[in-house]
């Protein structure tokens, strides 16, 4: 299979991955016209560079998603054949959507103890 054929199915995997995690708008991006972008769209705020490949160059597929990201979180989707996908990003990315889960988790766990203190 050629590698254009594969990127666009590995473009097309991963929008369909996105859609059953709820995000319904994720469809391939538009660079199959020429047009450079994202190769996914329909997540806000995150460049998405899909890889699906079995040898990745991790810095090289970073460092395109970082260059192409404008002012997103850049992101690389990567898969190779019997893996599930996975996504690479620099750390300080992951540690400011890490703090925003661990504010949620806090805010939740506040919001149930209230709960049991008004139903006593």
């Amino acid at each position: 299979m050629n590698s254009k054929h594969k990127g666009k199915r590995g473009e097309l995997e991963f929008a369909k991955l996105c859609r059953s995690q709820g995000y319904g708008a994720a469809r391939r991006g538009q660079q199959y016209s020429g047009i450079e972008g994202d190769d996914v769209v329909g997540l806000p705020g995150v460049h998405i560079e899909v890889k699906r490949t079995e040898a990745l160059s991790l810095y090289t597929a970073m460092a395109q998603s970082d260059r192409d990201a404008r002012g997103n979180i850049p992101i690389v989707a990567h898969r190779k054949n019997n893996y599930d996908w996975v996504i690479i990003m620099k750390a300080e990315d992951w540690f400011a959507l890490f703090r925003e889960w661990e504010a949620g988790q806090s805010l939740r766990k506040k919001a149930d103890e209230s709960e049991i203190v008004t139903a006593n």
